[in-house]
């Protein structure tokens, strides 16, 4: 057994930020977009970025030492399957979830002590309003937020394949994108969609399904979903939303969804991160503390999910692991 050095240990954490925004000045100054258009050595890529040689090439230096991309500046950089991910315009491009990690996120990881002093997110002690209310105030927020939130979605064909939608109408809640449900109605040709969603947030998920999905087989509904959510579908889908409230709120806002479900047959799938009682998987306890400082939200226990439920008139029925450590939940009508 490897005897880690606590002095090396301590210093690893500490500049783990530090490989974040390298990664993230890579990606801002479209790095692996040029070496792919043949900018291979500093001096190329430099002008190409408009940045001085010497610094590219010293944080190429790094990038390359840990794996982002290949090469060096004698033979040439190359890109790897990481770097090709963050591409503008390649399918599964995770360049804008490197940038709001980058930006916003950054600045209000910024402010954890005061989030940990007070219970106020981070996000608003750092912007001065909550993360919901920055993303309907300015213009190109949402959008950004949505295809970030799309870029750590690889378990989406595994939700559209892991649960018989049939040919029945399935509401997603708080949808964003519509990726989710376009993944969904693609592998259930039968099926007919709804996304629901805040009226700022539904344009792009009009714009998405319109272009992968048959325009009889879908409906974009906008609305509160604290208030109501539509009524009669044999599915609703709730995927990465209850992470941003508190108990309460969530209780809320299952009661409306179960209000919704008119039928016993009806199911609700929940996708979110489950917090193992022994602190087993790391994504969700990172994940917790992030949705505690950027929204006020948490993850929770596979116990505290079950709370939730209960407290709606709902019940927990089957989980099924999904990939990056997320977890589908199917609860059902009591």
């Amino acid at each position: 057994m490897t005897t880690v050095d606590p002095a090396r240990a301590v210093v690893d954490v500490i500049t783990g930020t530090w490989r974040t925004q390298a990664l993230y000045a890579a990606v801002k100054l479209r790095l692996p977009d040029h070496i792919a258009a043949g900018c291979g050595t500093g001096e190329r890529l430099a002008a190409a970025a408009e940045v001085g040689p010497d610094a590219v090439v010293r944080l190429m230096r790094l990038l390359t030492a840990i794996g982002v991309f290949g090469g060096d500046d004698t033979t040439g950089y190359t890109l790897t399957p990481v770097s090709d991910l963050l591409r503008d315009g390649v399918p599964g491009s995770m360049r804008d979830m490197c940038l709001l990690y980058g930006e916003e996120f950054h600045e209000a990881w910024g402010a954890t002590v005061p989030a940990l002093r007070t219970g106020r997110s981070g996000f608003e002690d750092a912007f001065g309003r909550t993360l919901h209310q920055y993303l309907a105030d300015e213009p190109d927020a949402g959008p950004r937020f949505l295809r970030a939130m799309n870029a750590g979605g690889s378990f989406f064909a595994e939700v559209a394949n892991g649960h018989d939608f049939g040919t029945g109408t399935v509401v997603d809640v708080a949808g964003g994108s519509g990726m989710l449900l376009s993944s969904i109605l693609l592998a259930h040709q039968g099926a007919h969609g709804v996304l629901f969603d805040r009226e700022h947030m539904v344009q792009v998920a009009k714009e998405h399904l319109t272009t992968t999905v048959a325009g009889d087989r879908f409906d974009v509904v906008s609305g509160d979903f604290f208030e109501s959510v539509p009524t009669g579908a044999d599915t609703y889908v709730l995927s990465r939303i209850l992470q941003d409230w508190d108990d309460r709120r969530c209780v809320d806002l299952l009661t409306t969804v179960r209000r919704a479900m008119r039928a016993e047959s009806a199911r609700l799938l929940v996708v979110e991160r489950v917090v193992d009682e022994d602190g087993a998987r790391l994504l969700p306890l990172l994940f917790d503390l992030h949705l505690m400082v950027m929204a006020g939200g948490r993850e929770r226990t596979m116990a505290g999910y079950r709370s939730l439920l209960a407290a709606a008139g709902l019940r927990l029925e089957s989980v099924r692991d999904l990939a990056l450590e997320t977890s589908l939940l199917v609860a059902r009508p009591v």
